[in-house]
């Protein structure tokens, strides 16, 4: 990733001089507005010296611990940790996990629209879906469901290689989609965990994951053979909240039937 050492140090600067010294409001006598440079530095356990070089521009490369620090004290936002890291050349560091959580919107969404909808978790866990999404995946969201997860569904449930239209090449295209995840994933423990027992449950999910295919969840029309409605085609598309952006709302419009 491209360093940016003049944009680091300058946002460094607008989020060092709106912090209030030792969490007290900004006093009117302070000449330097919110925390000078040794204040900053003092508290995240870094020479003056080096801190200022960084704000200046001037340090070719900033480590992430370092970086840690300086977040944490200045008590960034979720999206001022992500600029930060990226202004400093480095992958995005990930906020600490969370209990998943179904957005309101999303859940508005799911209550009230009329074709089957679901929501996705980092981890492609179902955490969310609607009636008509309930009927159409029977074994996977219904009440007789074992597994919740879209990947243990499409290789470890026997009844989605006849449920699923054209499986092989489905299954190959689901996996490269949640490769394009994955960099956001690595060294993640549920990750890790998950992707190492889905190769040794499924012999097509470990040569799928070897190829390393990379693909987006783009509009695509997908097929199944539901149990009392026989064929049915419906067009995929999916969503992802700008903020939560570990969540994914997929809507399934239906094809009319010919």
């Amino acid at each position: 990733m491209v360093t940016r050492p003049k944009e680091l140090g300058c946002f460094l600067r607008r989020l060092r001089e709106r912090t209030a010294p030792q969490g007290a409001p900004i006093g009117r006598r302070r000449r330097t507005p919110g925390l000078r440079r040794e204040e900053l530095a003092t508290l995240c356990g870094i020479s003056v010296t080096w801190y200022t070089w960084i704000e200046q521009g001037r340090a070719p490369q900033v480590s992430p611990d370092t970086l840690a620090r300086l977040a944490d004290v200045l008590a960034v936002t979720d999206a001022e940790r992500r600029y930060l890291w990226e202004a400093a050349g480095l992958a995005p560091q990930r906020p600490a996990q969370k209990t998943p959580h179904v957005p309101a919107a999303i859940t508005s969404v799911l209550e009230h629209i009329a074709t089957p909808a679901y929501c996705l978790g980092r981890y492609w866990d179902a955490l969310a879906w609607n009636r008509e999404a309930e009927s159409l995946f029977a074994d996977w969201l219904g009440p007789q469901g074992q597994e919740r997860n879209l990947l243990r569904f499409m290789f470890c449930v026997p009844a989605a290689r006849d449920f699923v239209v054209d499986w092989p090449q489905r299954a190959r295209r689901l996996v490269a989609e949640f490769s394009a995840d994955a960099g956001n994933l690595a060294g993640e423990g549920q990750y890790e965990d998950m992707v190492a027992d889905l190769g040794r449950q499924s012999a097509e999910f470990r040569a799928y994951w070897a190829r390393r295919e990379i693909s987006f969840r783009d509009p695509a029309v997908k097929a199944f053979r539901h149990p009392t409605e026989g064929l049915v085609v419906y067009e995929q598309t999916t969503f992802a909240p700008l903020v939560e952006r570990d969540f994914k709302l997929v809507l399934l419009c239906a094809r009319p039937k010919n």
